[in-house]
C-alpha cells in the first residue's frame, strides 16, 4: 500500500507510477518470476463511496495513494528468484524506481494468501477503467483486545459466511479475504525499503457495478448494514482503511501456473 513522496502531487504519482514504474515491473517479471502484477489507483468517479464507507463505520485512516499488488506461485518460487543474480538486480531496480516517487518508511507491505468467498465468474474479474465495474479494498486492523489470531479466526469462519450470505444483495461480482502470511521472505521486501508503517491484518476485496443512482436499494442497504455490524467484532476501525478504485494489469501469467 502506498503513500505518495513529499512534495508530489496525486495525479504526479499516478503518472509516475502507472507509465514508468508499471512498465518496468514488466520488463523484469521474468527475472523475478512474477505470475501476476496490478496496480489499484483511485477512481475519480468512485462517488464518494469510500467516504461514506468511512463515515458509516465512525471514521477510518485516510485512504491510500494507491495498492500495488504481486502475485508468484509459491514462496519457493519467490525465493528462488530472489537469491539469482538477475532476481536480485531486478529487486534492486525496483526499488530504486520506488524512490522517485512513493514514501517507503511509510507505506506497509505484507505476504498473504487469498481465500475466495464469492465469484459470478470462473475468471477473475478486473476494475478495468473504461468499465463499470469497480473494486474496493479494506485494509483491516483488528482491536488490541481480541488479538490476530481469534480475528483471523472470526473474519474465515463466521463473516465470510455473512458476506456469501448477503452477496446477491448487495450486487457482488466477486469477494475475497487476504489474510497477511508472516514468512521470512517479507524482509527481503521491507529492509531495503526502509519498511516503519505496520502491515495491517490483511484486506477483504470486492467488485461490484457502480451503482446507478445515489441511495441503495432497501435490500442492499440492510445487507450492507448487517456487514458492518459483525465487523465491530473483529476490526478496528480507526486503525483500518477503504480504498475505491480502478486496477491496471501489467503482468498476467497466471496461466503458467
Amino acid at each position: 500500500m502506498l503513500r505518495r513522496a513529499p512534495g508530489l502531487s496525486a495525479s504526479e504519482f499516478a503518472d509516475i507510477w502507472r507509465e514508468a514504474n508499471g512498465p518496468l515491473v514488466a520488463s523484469v517479471q521474468t527475472d523475478l518470476d512474477i505470475v501476476r502484477y496490478l496496480q489499484i489507483h483511485p477512481d475519480p468517479a468512485r462517488q464518494g463511496i469510500d467516504t461514506m464507507a468511512a463515515e458509516a463505520r465512525g471514521g477510518m485512516l485516510q485512504p491510500f495513494d494507491g495498492i500495488a499488488e504481486y502475485w508468484w506461485k509459491s514462496a519457493d518460487a519467490l525465493g528462488a528468484a530472489l537469491s539469482s543474480t538477475a532476481g536480485a538486480s531486478a529487486a534492486e531496480l525496483l526499488v530504486t524506481s520506488e524512490r522517485r516517487f512513493v514514501d517507503l518508511a511509510a507505506s506497509p507491505l505484507w505476504m498473504a494468501t487469498e481465500y475466495p468467498q464469492v465469484a459470478t465468474s470462473l475468471t477473475r474479474p478486473v476494475a478495468r477503467t473504461r468499465s463499470n465495474v469497480m473494486r474496493l479494498h479494506f485494509a483491516l486492523r483488528p482491536p488490541e483486545h481480541l488479538g490476530e489470531t481469534e480475528a483471523r479466526r472470526y473474519w474465515l469462519e463466521e463473516h465470510g459466511p455473512l458476506i456469501r450470505s448477503h452477496s446477491p444483495a448487495r450486487g457482488l461480482i466477486a469477494y475475497n479475504q487476504v489474510h497477511r502470511r508472516d514468512h521470512p521472505l517479507a524482509s527481503a521486501f521491507t529492509t531495503p525499503r526502509g519498511t516503519t508503517a505496520p502491515p495491517f491484518l490483511g484486506h477483504a476485496e470486492s467488485w461490484f457495478e457502480r451503482p446507478a443512482g445515489t441511495r441503495p436499494l432497501a435490500e442492499t442497504q440492510a445487507a450492507m448494514d448487517a456487514a458492518i455490524e459483525d465487523e465491530r467484532q473483529f476490526i478496528d476501525f480507526s486503525a483500518s482503511t477503504i480504498l475505491v478504485g480502478k486496477e491496471f494489469v501489467f503482468v498476467d501469467r497466471e496461466w503458467a501456473q
